[in-house]
């Protein structure tokens, strides 16, 4: 390796490195809207949602993340034992790997798509992720139940439905409910990662550990276009921006812009490998 080329490496891992490390910075939990609130990191999602008989937590973040998010329950004046489910969008160590501990802290049953439960018992996303060859085991979840597409879960007065969002990855899952503030109430979206990233040498265009790649995004793509979406909390947000609106409904398009920007992206994606190919 030259010694430019050895320089411009260390670069970018610097800058992927510090990006990683921004992503996973502690923010104090706040209100999202009404009886939602935000408990992740800075740039990896978590929300709970609370009631009297009851509160349902979105994802898990890092390994690290628990004890954060635990203290994050606390602090808003809620137990941790009052969890009573938890629902992740998908099985990478940045959204999956606390569950375990959340799990034993609080008892509460675990939920997500039939691919992804046994991911959380192995601790590892399947070879058909399109970043596999980058990812590493996180804790694994001894008890886990599945969710089909279309669902409603249930705590209480809470209802989440789940939306079979794949692309990310072939078992991602989002998450949809209501949230009422002064008898307005929104429509609320966990909205798993459409981001098309992956480990160097998968091909978008023409694979086989996931062929199905493309077409699964423009499924997720209609499923979270069409979604009533008032607030939403992506599975990587910006915490400053949404603390910013927390309280607040926005115009409803949130979700058809997350949707654009991926579409964009995977657009540009498959155009370098086309020219790649040349």
């Amino acid at each position: 390796m030259t010694l430019f080329r050895r320089i411009a490496t260390i670069l970018a891992f610097s800058a992927v490195t510090s990006a990683h490390a921004a992503m996973e910075t502690p923010v104090a939990p706040f209100p999202l809207y009404g009886n939602s609130y935000y408990v992740g990191m800075q740039g990896i999602g978590s929300v709970l949602i609370t009631s009297s008989e009851g509160h349902i937590l979105i994802d898990g973040g890092f390994p690290e993340s628990a004890a954060h998010i635990a203290s994050g329950i606390r602090a808003l004046g809620f137990k941790v034992g009052d969890v009573k489910l938890i629902l992740n969008s998908h099985v990478h160590g940045d959204h999956a790997g606390g569950i375990a501990e959340l799990q034993r802290l609080s008892g509460a049953i675990v939920m997500t798509s039939p691919a992804s439960v046994q991911a959380l018992r192995d601790g590892m996303a399947g070879k058909d992720d399109p970043q596999f060859a980058d990812l590493q085991p996180f804790p694994q979840v001894g008890a886990a139940q599945p969710v089909m597409d279309g669902e409603v879960v249930r705590v209480g007065p809470l209802a989440v439905t789940a939306h079979y969002t794949p692309g990310h990855t072939r078992s991602g899952v989002s998450w949809s409910w209501t949230s009422c503030q002064q008898a307005r109430c929104g429509a609320m979206v966990f909205a798993d990662s459409i981001n098309p990233i992956s480990s160097d040498g998968f091909r978008f265009s023409a694979n086989s550990a996931y062929p199905g790649i493309v077409q699964d995004f423009g499924y997720s793509y209609t499923v979270l276009g069409q979604l009533p979406c008032d607030v939403l909390v992506a599975a990587h947000p910006d915490a400053a921006a949404l603390k910013a609106q927390a309280g607040m409904l926005g115009d409803g398009g949130a979700c058809k812009r997350y949707v654009a920007a991926s579409r964009d992206k995977l657009k540009a994606r498959l155009a370098s490998e086309r020219a790649a190919a040349q």
